[in-house]
């Protein structure tokens, strides 16, 4: 082998121990760049990795404090009160409703109308048709007066010939109608027949076309 021929042959062999240990330190370096602990000096600080780093930092702290849980909403199987809450009761609320003779004569044809129609219902059922003339007189479906309501000829049958029977005022079914007829007007009492317009007694069947409500006792009541 000539001399030119060795020479060429040791630089070769340098030539590949050089790439070989270049090549060597550039894996290391690598790897070590993606170590896990070292990620902070790699990647740079943006909004977002900011607000993970502090959401992750944040400690949750538990204080001994009042728990306020909020009321269901009302539905209808909820005891209905009078909307001041200061009775617990209708039958509190009739006591309690201060009714006299000076009667406006609206007020007293709404008054006559539950007394005739449901002087021998329970409360509940004087109420509902105290609001039954109520809600007829606000509807505008009807007159929209009380008086106009119950004069309405073949509405109501203890009217006879336009003309109204006469009432016992000293008794003390006169004195709850009145009652009635005041928590009626004021809406101080949700009727147990809400937004009924008809209703009759519970021993006839007519045929009526329209929403059954409620049945309160001795009355069916409809919209």
């Amino acid at each position: 082998m000539s001399r030119q021929t060795r020479v060429a042959g040791t630089f070769a062999v340098a030539a590949l121990l050089i790439t070989a240990l270049f090549a060597a330190e550039s894996s290391g370096a690598a790897a070590q760049d993606y170590t896990p602990g070292l990620l902070s000096e790699i990647l740079p600080l943006t909004s977002s990795t900011a607000t993970e780093a502090t959401s992750e930092a944040t400690q949750v702290v538990f204080t001994a404090k009042e728990v306020v849980q909020q009321l269901p909403a009302e539905t209808s199987e909820t005891p209905t009160t009078d909307d001041d809450g200061s009775h617990a009761s209708l039958r509190e609320l009739v006591a309690a409703t201060d009714v006299d003779d000076t009667l406006s004569q609206n007020m007293r044809c709404l008054a006559a109308g539950i007394y005739f129609e449901s002087k021998g219902e329970p409360l509940e059922g004087q109420l509902a048709v105290g609001h039954v003339i109520v809600n007829r007189a606000t509807s505008g479906r009807f007159p929209s007066s009380y008086c106009g309501v119950l004069f309405q000829p073949s509405q109501f049958s203890f009217i006879r010939g336009g003309q109204m029977p006469a009432i016992r005022t000293g008794s003390a079914a006169w004195r709850t109608a009145k009652a009635i007829a005041q928590i009626a007007h004021e809406g101080s009492w949700k009727s147990p027949a809400q937004g009924a317009l008809f209703f009759h007694a519970r021993y006839v069947s007519p045929r009526w076309r329209l929403q059954r409500v409620a049945q309160v006792h001795n009355h069916v009541f409809y919209r």
